[in-house]
This record gives C-alpha cells, sequence and structure tokens, in this order.
C-alpha cells in the first residue's frame, strides 16, 4: 500500500491540472512560453501519475477498471466486478 502522503500528493496534482488547464491552453496557443514557464511545475498534466484508487499501486495500473492489476483478480475471483469471470476451458 503507498504512503497517505503519496496519494495526497497525486491528488495535489491533479486539482492544480485542472485549475491551471484553460490557462495553459490559452498561453500555448498564443506561444506566450515565458508566461507558461511561470505557472505551477505541478500543473502540467505530464507529472500526474495513475494509482490505483483502492490501494495507490503506482504500477500495474488497469485504466479500465482504475485500479491495480493485483486489486483486479482479487475482485473478479470475488465476482465483485460485474461482466468479469474467470477463464476457463
Amino acid at each position: 500500500m503507498a504512503k497517505e502522503s503519496m496519494k495526497a500528493r497525486e491528488v495535489k496534482r491533479a486539482k492544480l491540472c485542472a485549475k491551471y488547464a484553460e490557462k495553459r491552453k490559452k498561453l500555448k496557443e498564443e506561444g506566450n512560453y515565458a508566461e507558461l514557464d511561470k505557472l505551477p511545475k505541478n500543473s502540467s498534466p505530464v507529472r500526474l501519475h495513475n494509482r490505483c484508487s483502492l490501494t495507490g499501486r503506482p504500477k500495474g495500473y488497469m485504466r479500465v477498471f482504475g485500479i491495480s492489476r493485483i486489486q483486479f483478480r482479487e475482485m473478479a475471483s470475488k465476482g465483485l466486478i460485474p461482466g468479469v469471470r474467470k477463464a476457463s476451458w
């Protein structure tokens, strides 16, 4: 499980990214890179990293479900994810 500070940091980055998205887009269209450089570093969408919503795990993330592969497997085995079942043939 990820540290709470890491999860909080990601949430903070996502909020900053959303806050400055419009301003960032406008400055890029104008080509005003000097002003763009003055914006906070964490407002850049490149700095965002997907994390599991349950555990905060940064690797093995499945976009469709928003959770890590480990949590996905556990939940699928228990039947908690609708439409997903273990393959057997």
